[in-house]
C-alpha cells in the first residue's frame, strides 16, 4: 500500500487525479492533501475523507508519505518536486515537469541518485486509444509512416486570471499545449528526433505566448511531425498519420474523458474502417503504472522515465529558442 499526499488542490486534482486514486485502494491510500490556505486544504480533505495540511512543507516534512503528485503551477513545480525527492518522496507531477531543461536535468539527476520514480503526468500515454493508434502504425496498417500532424488548442480561456495566463506561474502554451505536442511527437517518431522549425505568438498585453506551430523531424529518416497549438484557437485535439498506403485519423486523444468511445478512422485503397475503441480511465492507468514502478525499484522503464524527461525538456527547450531566433545551445 502506497501512502500518497497531493500537494495542491488544483481543479485536475479534485476532478481527476484524487478520485482516481481513491478509486485504486489496493494500490494507494490518500493520506492527506495540502494548500497554502489550511481552510482549502480542509474543504479538499473534507470532501475525499482525508487530512489536511496548510502548508506544503507541513505534508512533505509529515513522514506520512511515500509518493506525491503535484498540480501545482508550472513554476513551483522545480522547487517542490526537488523537495519531495530531497525526502525520498516518489514524484508524480503535472506537465511541464518544470520550466527550463537545466531545472528538468538537475531533478532527473536527483531521483537518480535516489533511486526515486519521477514521473511527468502525460495520462494520454496510458489510454487503450494509444495503444491502438501504435498497433495499427506499427503493423504497417498505412504503410510506412511518412508524416504526423497533430493539434492541440482551444478558445481563450473566460477567466482572465487563469493561471496558464500568468508568466509569473510558468503560464503560456508552450509549457501546457505544445507539451503534448513534444510527447505525442517521442511516442509516434521515436526519441531520435529534434526541433526543425518552431514558431510562437507572444502577446504583449498578457507577457507570454499563446498559440504556435512547427516541425520536428527524425534525424534518420525524413519522416517529420507537424504541430500547432494554443489558446487562442478554434478546438481541436487529434492526430493524423500518413502513410504510404493509408491515413490515420483520432480525435479527443490528450482528453478523452472515461466514458468517451474513442474512434479512429482508417482510410485505405481498400476503403474507410472506423475502428471504435473501449472506454478507458487513463488517469487510472497512470497511476497503477507509478504504483508499479514504486513497487520495483531496478524497473528499467523508470530510468526510460528519465531519459523522457529529458528529451521532452530539451524538445520545448529549443522550440522556445528556434521561435525566437536565439542560439539553440545558449
Amino acid at each position: 500500500m502506497i501512502r500518497i499526499g497531493v500537494l495542491g488542490v488544483a481543479s485536475i486534482a479534485k476532478r481527476s487525479v484524487i478520485p482516481a486514486i481513491k478509486a485504486l485502494p489496493e494500490l494507494f491510500v490518500l493520506t492527506a492533501v495540502a494548500s497554502r490556505t489550511l481552510e482549502k486544504a480542509i474543504e479538499c480533505a473534507a470532501q475525499f475523507q482525508t487530512k489536511a495540511f496548510g502548508s506544503y512543507e507541513a505534508l512533505i516534512n509529515s513522514g506520512d508519505i511515500d509518493a506525491i503528485y503535484i498540480p501545482l503551477p508550472n513554476s513551483m513545480h522545480y522547487e517542490w518536486v526537488k523537495k519531495s525527492l530531497e525526502k525520498n518522496i516518489h514524484v508524480l507531477v503535472e506537465k511541464s515537469l518544470a520550466c527550463t531543461a537545466s531545472e528538468v536535468e538537475e531533478l532527473v539527476l536527483l531521483a537518480q541518485e535516489r533511486n526515486l520514480v519521477l514521473l511527468e503526468n502525460f495520462q494520454f500515454r496510458f489510454h487503450r486509444q494509444l495503444d491502438a493508434l501504435l498497433e495499427l502504425v506499427n503493423s504497417k496498417a498505412i504503410g510506412d509512416l511518412r508524416v504526423m500532424r497533430a493539434s492541440f488548442g482551444f478558445p481563450p480561456f473566460p477567466d482572465e486570471g487563469n493561471i496558464r495566463y500568468s508568466n509569473d506561474l510558468g503560464g503560456g502554451a508552450l509549457l501546457d499545449a505544445a507539451a503534448y505536442m513534444m510527447k505525442i511527437s517521442s511516442l509516434v517518431l521515436g526519441t531520435d528526433i529534434e526541433v526543425s522549425s518552431a514558431s510562437l505568438n507572444f502577446d504583449l498585453e498578457k507577457n507570454l505566448d499563446t498559440w504556435g506551430s512547427g516541425s520536428i523531424k527524425h534525424l534518420s529518416t525524413p519522416v517529420t511531425a507537424q504541430v500547432a497549438f494554443g489558446f487562442d484557437n478554434f478546438y481541436q485535439c487529434g492526430v493524423e498519420l500518413w502513410g504510404s498506403k493509408g491515413r490515420l485519423t483520432t480525435n479527443r486523444l490528450f482528453t478523452a474523458r472515461p466514458d468517451y468511445v474513442p474512434e479512429i478512422i482508417l482510410e485505405t485503397q481498400a476503403g474507410t474502417e472506423l475502428i471504435k475503441i473501449e472506454v478507458d480511465d487513463h488517469f487510472k492507468n497512470v497511476l497503477k503504472y507509478f504504483a508499479e514502478l514504486i513497487a520495483n525499484p531496478t524497473d528499467e522503464r523508470i530510468r526510460s522515465e528519465y531519459r523522457a524527461n529529458i528529451l521532452q525538456a530539451n524538445l520545448l527547450y529549443t522550440f522556445k529558442k528556434i521561435a525566437n531566433e536565439l542560439p539553440v545551445n545558449e
